[in-house]
């Protein structure tokens, strides 16, 4: 028996068949989309403290122990030391460091170069951004201090001195600048070190100090600037400064700037710069401390942003959508009242934040409301570095080479103990199960055995 069907019929029989194939089509496409993006996110970490400013790491398979030799794929040995933190997008790794050159050659008259270096250990290429370095031996001030940042198409690297270059990944210069030229000569105690943040199509920059306090947009394909914006401060003598990075806040309904120095942390707009809130309160005049830098920057996750001090002062825990003044107002919703790294930025991780002190303590709060978990001793040693997670585990590197790996929780257990027996300021990067350990003598790829 023959079926007829009218034009309608097949009409729309042909409707839908067309309509599942493209569904289908468009499913496939998301999904791969998605795994794509995913594959990217584990492979790269872009900026200081990883893809979200944040020092959290997807990665798994991760190596807990490891010494100079044990589980140690490559140690590429360096011109130079630097504390700047390296960035990795896929097989490329980028980091600036000083280059020594011939041993009879003067410190201070070394240069400082921005270096690429593969992800099987081998300089690809090394351009030299300033023909002369700052600083003793043996210590974190030099001017490779500041992290490169990448958008996986360029390079952006800043260094003590003001120089600001771009690159692309071919090792092409795409211009070169120089902010102490542009907006004033730096006058800190030490050097500059704060990291520029990449964010779309601008680099935000913060420059805090007894000359300016500033905060500045700069197109990232030209190196112009975009805004300017002037942040008030009554900070004095060494308050004035400050070694922070501005980190990103972003949520739902929020996306602004955090920025953290001379006395205030302050949120301002992507669009202009202008000052959205600002907190005081970190430096109190009634017992106010002249010599309160802050080095530590802030953190943030959705609903929170934690603000370390100085000098043993106060962690505040602060909502992200005040208007204003938000000092001692509900805008805060926590305070520990001393006990903040000096220089460790804070983590913070499945409703926990991290504290690692500049002597090795660890101290853990619980994330809504601030109470102290628990405050234990790790490796008894100046910490310079920031801490990471990565798969359950909180990474403490030490000035000296030795990584405490901590087990991620309200308990304390420390899971391992490592060293390099080489010192190290940068913070360590995990990306694709190799942890890459930058001390001032190599760069270390660091992985399980297979």
């Amino acid at each position: 028996m023959k079926m007829k069907f009218s034009l309608n019929q097949i009409t729309t029989f042909l409707c839908l068949t067309l309509s599942i194939l493209l569904v289908n089509v468009c499913v496939h496409t998301i999904s791969v989309t998605n795994i794509a993006h995913a594959d990217d996110h584990s492979k790269n970490w872009n900026q200081w403290r990883g893809p979200n400013n944040d020092g959290i790491s997807h990665a798994k398979d991760v190596p807990t122990e490891w010494s100079q030799t044990e589980n140690v794929r490559w140690r590429l040995p360096l011109p130079g030391e630097g504390a700047s933190t390296p960035v990795v997008w896929q097989d490329k790794i980028f980091l600036t460091s000083a280059d020594e050159g011939p041993p009879e050659e003067p410190y201070d008259e070394t240069k400082i170069v921005l270096m690429c270096v593969s992800t099987a250990g081998e300089i690809q290429w090394k351009r030299t951004l300033s023909d002369n370095n700052r600083g003793s031996r043996g210590d974190e001030v030099n001017y490779a201090a500041p992290s490169p940042t990448t958008d996986g198409k360029h390079v952006w690297a800043f260094i003590g001195n003001g120089t600001l270059v771009c690159y692309d990944f071919q090792g092409e210069l795409v211009w070169n600048i120089n902010l102490e030229e542009r907006y004033g000569r730096f006058r800190l105690g030490f050097l500059m070190s704060s990291t520029p943040l990449l964010y779309k199509d601008k680099l935000y920059i913060t420059l805090i100090h007894s000359n300016a306090w500033l905060v500045i947009a700069l197109n990232k394909m030209t190196g112009e600037e975009i805004w300017k914006h002037d942040r008030q401060s009554d900070a004095t003598r060494e308050c004035e400064h400050a070694y922070t990075s501005p980190i990103l806040y972003k949520d739902t309904n929020h996306e602004f700037l955090v920025v953290h120095g001379a006395d205030y942390v302050t949120a301002h707009s992507l669009d202009d710069g202008s000052e959205i809130w600002r907190c005081g309160g970190l430096n109190p005049l009634f017992n106010y401390n002249s010599s309160f830098r802050l080095v530590a920057s802030p953190v943030a996750t959705e609903g929170l942003i934690v603000v370390p001090t100085a000098k043993n002062g106060p962690v505040v825990g602060l909502a992200p959508n005040g208007k204003g003044d938000i000092t001692d107002t509900e805008w805060q919703i926590w305070k520990l009242q001393n006990g903040t790294p000096d220089v460790p930025s804070p983590l913070i991780h499945d409703g926990l934040v991290y504290l690692c002190r500049e002597n090795g303590d660890l101290i853990c709060l619980d994330a809504k409301t601030g109470d102290l978990l628990y405050r234990e001793r790790t490796h008894r040693h100046r910490h310079r570095s920031s801490p990471i997670y990565a798969n359950g585990h909180i990474y403490l590197t030490a000035r000296d080479g030795v990584v405490n790996v901590v087990k991620a929780g309200r308990d304390f257990e420390i899971v391992a103990t490592n060293s390099i027996d080489e010192p190290v300021a940068a913070s360590p990067v995990i990306v694709d199960g190799t942890l890459y350990l930058r001390s001032y003598d190599a760069l270390y790829a660091i992985s399980q055995k297979k």
